[in-house]
């Protein structure tokens, strides 16, 4: 998992691309399982799962090992969304994911599947997730295992994704300037954007690194970290800790260190929060709203991945192997959100 932006150019066993078979499979499956009614009763998926073709598992099963233990993302190519039916896809998509992994809550609205399109959101309130604007995101982790996206609708311009792997920023970090480095193991507050679970915070502090066996974790979003200090009662970093995170933002911006890729209509792509980071870069929409950027999104947390400290429950809820992660607020109730009904 230790890779720069060369080593994936030279070595593209991270692109992988369904069969007919498959993709006859993935359909005929998906097709038996109503949309409206999944959208209806999230429970649906978990039953729709123990009927899955045995083509499909094994692909999964790939991905998933792809996710812990190679370089932590792979790209999934082929699904054609504009021939196939937009909910159909949606199905075919989240019920795949569903095989991956068990589906986690996005947010305090409950979302089981999310929308990546920009609806207009305020950059500047402090309770906007940045996926709901045109803006550049800046390397994050999300709150849970692997993240999947697939791409309905590309931008005018711009909207590339963008990974890095934490292993390899640390270690140049630990390079370049030890002192620093060493400060990202220590906790530091960051904001829940409004989704507070019961009886916490209105931020969390886990460390932007931890150790896990001989692993290095990561969980980061630098804007979220900044944003606590609305809270007067937030602890605040000290100047070297914020020559740290500055330092780490450096590191990952280096082109030589991330790698970039487009993706194209019908890309599923899935990446493993605790390895990697990613980003998207700012982009320009076209103006009929048919075609503007659209992907697709789930959040999974995966059986048989690494285990995690404790202070993770804090923003995971649970740190139980296959079942942690997520957003859960009083009220958060499971939903799926069809493409046809936003």
């Amino acid at each position: 998992m230790s890779w720069t932006a060369a080593d994936l150019r030279a070595d593209r066993g991270w692109e992988l691309l369904w069969t007919a078979s498959e993709l006859g499979d993935l359909q005929q499956w998906a097709t038996a399982v109503d949309p409206v009614a999944l959208a209806a009763t999230p429970t649906a998926i978990a039953a729709a799962v123990d009927d899955a073709p045995a083509t499909l598992v094994a692909r999964a099963e790939q991905v998933r090992t792809e996710l812990i233990a190679g370089r932590g993302f792979a790209l999934l190519s082929g699904l054609d969304v504009q021939s196939t039916p937009t909910n159909t896809a949606a199905a075919m998509f989240t019920l795949f994911a569903a095989l991956i992994g068990s589906l986690r809550s996005q947010n305090a609205a409950g979302h089981l599947l999310g929308h990546v399109t920009d609806v207009g959101a305020d950059v500047n309130d402090p309770t906007t997730r940045i996926y709901q604007t045109n803006q550049r995101q800046t390397f994050h982790t999300d709150s849970t295992d692997a993240v999947g996206l697939l791409c309905l609708r590309t931008a005018k311009s711009g909207g590339a994704s963008m990974i890095v792997s934490v292993d390899t920023a640390y270690r140049r970090m630990a390079e370049q300037a030890p002192e620093l480095a060493v400060r990202l193991f220590e906790p530091v507050a960051t904001d829940r954007r409004g989704e507070e679970p019961e009886g916490e915070l209105p931020w969390f502090e886990i460390p932007v690194l931890s150790r896990c066996g001989d692993r290095v974790t990561g969980i980061y979003q630098r804007q979220y970290i900044n944003s606590a200090q609305r809270f007067a009662d937030a602890p605040k970093p000290d100047d070297q800790f914020v020559q740290a995170l500055d330092l780490f933002d450096e590191i990952m911006n280096d082109p030589a260190v991330h790698f970039q890729m487009d993706f194209a209509p019908g890309d599923m792509q899935f990446v493993h929060n605790h390895s990697l980071l990613h980003d998207r870069t700012g982009f320009v929409d076209h103006e009929d709203p048919a075609k503007r950027r659209h992907l697709l999104r789930v959040w999974m947390s995966l059986p048989g991945d690494r285990e995690l400290p404790a202070v993770f429950a804090q923003r995971y809820g649970s740190t139980v192997v296959g079942d942690r992660g997520g957003i859960t607020v009083p009220g958060t109730t499971p939903t799926f959100e069809l493409p046809s009904s936003i």
